[in-house]
């Protein structure tokens, strides 16, 4: 099914459940989003190496708390 024909059927379903729809994509997407944050972060993962940097710079105290030092 194409993205035109599900505009096409969503475009016919009542307010009701157009918006059971919209939940449900809603929490499909944050589903995902979070399957993809584990997999990035786990072992071996992209986010891995971004990681261990900041932690590095954290323990050799070039961290800056959000904030700091701004009024």
């Amino acid at each position: 099914m194409t993205i035109e024909a599900l505009k096409a059927a969503i475009a016919h379903l009542s307010a009701e459940d157009t918006t059971a729809l919209a939940a449900w994509v809603v929490e499909h997407d944050m589903q995902s989003w979070d399957e993809q944050i584990d997999k990035d972060f786990s072992s071996g993962g992209k986010g891995i190496e971004m990681l261990d940097e900041v932690q590095a710079d954290i323990r050799a105290g070039k961290f800056k708390p959000f904030g700091e030092g701004r009024r």
